[in-house]
């Protein structure tokens, strides 16, 4: 389906590690990122593009981005490194404004004008105004502006198609067959991902790069087996029990651990794509840690 695919394709580009070249950061698409400066860091966020995640799937992969630390604040559960990554540069002007009005202070000091004087201190205090009103965690959760509204209602009148779950089973176990659903557009995307690598990496035909594909195969065909296999108990369960739960939830976990383990196989190709064979070691070690990986589920 056409949404799932756009859908599919941000999420990659949102969780494909950066290429970092002459100290400049590029995404997914080869597209410049800008730099992100705030008092406690300095990085490159790639922020998801409009109307095409919904805000707990931003969450879920653009967690550091500028738009999931306004869906934080305006829940509620947001922080002041939210604050000041949504406004990065106050600081900044902040700094330059003081450094202007204290400057002028001091002539004013000295010419004893008492207006002027009264003035420096209205243009003192009217920024710590402003930094209470930013600083006012409570007051994002009040912002509703005549355009999100607006929008609100737009978003009521289309029809969005969304993963077909079957209407078989437990109502109580259906959550977990949303979640399910999640894992595998996370995992497909991964997987191309690291696919892409591998073969950037190891250029075929080489023996290194059948024993890596080989690998990846493994992990396709056991987390497959994995969600068929939950799938199955969420269809047939006649009751909702401990141990039905218990089952399912194993089963997320094992395809939660093979997609972290992709995930930590890309970031390593990542740092070593340019590197001899004698600094393959580590990349090699996570290949053993996913074969280990895939026989302990087996065995599970």
């Amino acid at each position: 389906m056409p949404i799932e695919k756009s859908k599919a394709h941000e999420i990659k580009r949102l969780t494909t590690p950066l290429t970092i070249k002459d100290s400049r950061a590029y995404d997914d698409n080869g597209k410049l990122l800008n730099c992100v400066e705030t008092i406690s860091d300095v990085r490159f966020i790639v922020e998801p593009r409009e109307g095409i995640l919904t805000e707990n799937e931003i969450l879920q992969y653009a967690p550091e981005s500028k738009t999931a630390a306004k869906i934080r604040l305006k829940r509620g559960v947001g922080s002041n490194s939210d604050v000041l990554l949504v406004n990065e540069s106050v600081p900044w002007i902040f700094a330059l404004y003081y450094v202007v009005v204290l400057s002028v202070s001091v002539i004013v000091f000295f010419s004893a004008i008492k207006m002027l004087m009264v003035a420096i201190l209205v243009l003192l205090i009217l920024p710590l105004v402003y930094l209470y009103k930013i600083f006012n965690l409570k007051g994002y959760t009040k912002v509703k502006t005549k355009k999100q509204v607006k929008k609100s209602q737009m978003d009521s009148n289309k029809t969005i198609e969304e993963p077909v779950i079957e209407d078989t089973g437990l109502q109580s176990l259906k959550v977990y067959a949303k979640e399910i659903d999640n894992l595998k557009i996370l995992f497909d995307v991964k997987e191309q991902v690291v696919r892409d690598l591998i073969k950037k990496r190891f250029e075929p035909p080489q023996i290194t790069y059948d024993k890596f594909i080989s690998i990846i195969d493994k992990a396709n065909k056991l987390f497959y087996q994995e969600v068929d296999s939950a799938l199955n108990i969420i269809r047939l369960a006649t009751d909702d029990t401990p141990r039905v739960q218990s089952e399912i939830q194993g089963k997320i976990n094992n395809m939660k651990k093979i997609i972290n383990q992709i995930e930590e196989l890309t970031n390593e190709l990542v740092i070593n794509i340019s590197s001899d064979d004698e600094t393959k070691e580590e990349v090699n070690n996570l290949l053993e840690n996913m074969e280990n990986l895939i026989g302990s589920v087996k065995e599970y």
